[in-house]
């Protein structure tokens, strides 16, 4: 039984539906995910190893700032379309998973004018373009953040649900920080950091942690700082017993396993494991993320409690040295941390997957 997955461009859109297969998969063994994507995005490197079969198609996204460009979104969209459509030929899905991206919209296109139904699962508190134009002919919306609610239009058919962003769930010890933080050769007393500006690393977060730490860290705290592969260099030399600097950390349970708290980007995924693992963060948001979602997304966590927001543009020495010792306090760490998990969603993928299944077999009938 085939389902399509349709998302990508970016590992945001690309990583949920992974997660979603694996956990389809580990429900029923009959089902076979086959992952559409572009030939452009992240998913041109991911899929080859990631254990499904899949096509990556000539997708574009709408080229806003350079609309003379759109020709190339025009033309391979018709390729596409005519690829999707053999694909459906071949065995028609039971379903279509889009998890966003530009990567989603075609197939759910599809999916919408050939009624094969289709799921949607939006990562973040602001929706994209793909899930507020399509909700109204879902079967399914599943949340990330319940707040992206109120920008949606589903029709009354359409089931939504506030299913959390999905992760690979945390271990049942993951509150335990001792084996953590002897991982990394920390006092298990200590009260850890970690600092996280994505995969890609954060060279703004970066500037201003290197000056805050020129001024030296608080007592009793460390340190992990993932940098990014293209900074590593220049920040290597913070290397030292209380700070662990990597150009970029796999798994990041290592990590999470030993941080009391984190200064992070606001990304959906990154924010939903950080809540899953218990660890409120200082979120900086991406201001050039899409429609500012990152801050968007920081906003609704800072509301909760679970986290706190500094606008990049008022990140400095000063402002990350208050929050920081702000969140050293213990009563103020227990609370957030307690705020944080309040919103987790661990099992999200597993949820998510039961979903499906109950959507597969009531069309099937």
């Amino acid at each position: 039984m085939r389902i399509f997955f349709a998302g990508g461009g970016t590992g945001g859109h690309l990583y949920p539906g992974l997660a979603i297969a694996r956990a389809l998969r580990q429900a029923d063994s009959r089902i076979e995910p086959f992952f559409i994507g572009a030939r452009r995005g992240i998913e041109k490197d991911v899929l080859p190893q990631a254990g499904f079969a899949f096509e990556l198609l000539d997708l574009h996204p709408l080229y806003r700032s350079r609309p003379w460009e759109n020709w190339k979104t025009i033309r391979g969209a018709l390729g596409s379309w005519r690829q999707i459509a053999a694909e459906v030929r071949s065995e028609r899905p039971a379903c279509v998973v889009g998890t966003g991206g530009y990567a989603s919209g075609l197939a759910l296109g599809y999916a919408t004018v050939h009624r094969i139904p289709f799921v949607l699962q939006e990562q973040n508190n602001f929706p994209g373009i793909t899930a507020r134009f399509f909700s109204r002919y879902a079967s399914q919306v599943h949340l990330g953040f319940p707040e992206a609610r109120r920008y949606l239009k589903p029709s009354k058919h359409t089931e939504v649900f506030d299913s959390g962003n999905p992760i690979e769930p945390p271990p049942a010890d993951a509150q335990n920080k001792v084996a953590g933080r002897a991982h990394w050769k920390f006092p298990a007393e200590a009260k850890v950091l970690l600092v996280y500006g994505g995969s890609q690393g954060s060279q703004a977060m970066n500037e201003v942690v290197a000056k805050w730490m020129d001024k030296g860290l608080p007592p009793d705290l460390r340190m992990i700082w993932a940098t990014g592969k293209a900074n590593y260099e220049r920040l290597a030399r913070y290397e030292s017993a209380a700070v662990k600097v990597r150009a970029y950390i796999a798994p990041m349970s290592e990590a999470y396993r030993a941080a009391d708290f984190a200064v992070s980007r606001g990304g959906a995924m990154a924010t939903a494991e950080l809540c899953a693992w218990g660890i409120p963060a200082i979120v900086v948001p991406l201001p050039t993320a899409a429609a500012d979602h990152q801050t968007a997304n920081a906003k609704a966590l800072a509301a909760a409690g679970a986290a706190e927001m500094i606008r990049q543009s008022e990140l400095s020495v000063d402002s990350l040295s208050r929050s920081v010792e702000a969140m050293l306090q213990p009563a103020k760490l227990a609370q957030m941390r307690q705020k944080a998990l309040e919103r987790a969603r661990p099992n999200a993928a597993a949820d998510i997957a039961s979903q499906i299944l109950r959507l597969v077999a009531s069309t099937r009938r």
